[in-house]
């Protein structure tokens, strides 16, 4: 594995299971299925995550709601109607659960891609500086993830002068944050949005020199079950 393959979209999380396996697709006849995964922060915080899973890792490790997962994969998206509206739909695609837990922070991820929206750049009334970006992930089969990410201070500085095209390295972790939407002038409803919370990022030129601190992707995973590799 080269070291762009290595960083492109990797993610390991370790997290409990919240919620009953629920069917999503259907692989060359291998059903995956979806569920809902708490990930402590290091604050103690949890965020929920959306995973989705194959049905032979389920049974194989008995996976059910109490579980503790160990996982490796990617963050993917997709597109789904909701209410007659395609809306983008993220999820942990787990590729391979892991025998051990050897990373420390549960909640890791490093992604490598283009900018695909200019950046939103803002600035709360406590003078905290945040840039929202779209990255656009190149996945197998010609496939591509947009990836949500938000980048803090100086950070947030560096990305709000990116132009669309430009290719960038980050690291960071996936986060889950509710809001309200206004549905209507006496009706709101609680969504829950999804996206990556950058801690470091890189110019894509600059990449070999850009420490992921994200090694275990390189590493023999100790007693791993089975692999996914859809």
């Amino acid at each position: 594995m080269n070291y762009k393959e290595k960083i492109n979209n990797k993610v390991y999380i370790l997290g409990e299971v919240l919620t009953k396996a629920a069917f999503s697709h259907e692989v060359y006849g291998e059903g995956f299925y979806e569920m809902n995964v708490s990930v402590k922060r290091l604050s103690g915080q949890s965020d929920i995550l959306p995973v989705t899973i194959s049905e032979r890792l389920i049974e194989a490790n008995k996976l059910e709601v109490g579980s503790r997962l160990c996982a490796i994969g990617q963050f993917r998206s997709y597109n789904k109607v909701v209410d007659g509206k395609s809306k983008l739909m993220l999820t942990v695609f787990v590729r391979e659960l892991c025998g051990e837990e050897y990373e420390q922070n549960p909640n890791s991820i490093a992604l490598s891609g283009y900018l695909c929206k200019p950046p939103i750049y803002r600035t709360t009334p406590f003078a905290r500086e945040i840039a929202d970006m779209l990255i656009a992930v190149n996945r197998a089969y010609n496939k591509s993830d947009y990836i949500p990410c938000i980048a803090w201070g100086r950070n947030a500085r560096f990305v709000k002068n990116l132009a669309v095209g430009e290719k960038i390295a980050i690291s960071g972790r996936i986060q889950s944050r509710e809001y309200t939407k206004k549905i209507s002038e006496t009706e709101s409803k609680v969504m829950t949005a999804y996206e990556v919370s950058v801690s470091r990022l890189a110019a894509y030129d600059n990449v070999e020199n850009f420490d992921l601190n994200y090694d275990f992707g390189d590493r023999k995973v100790k007693d791993s079950l089975l692999r996914v590799t859809v």
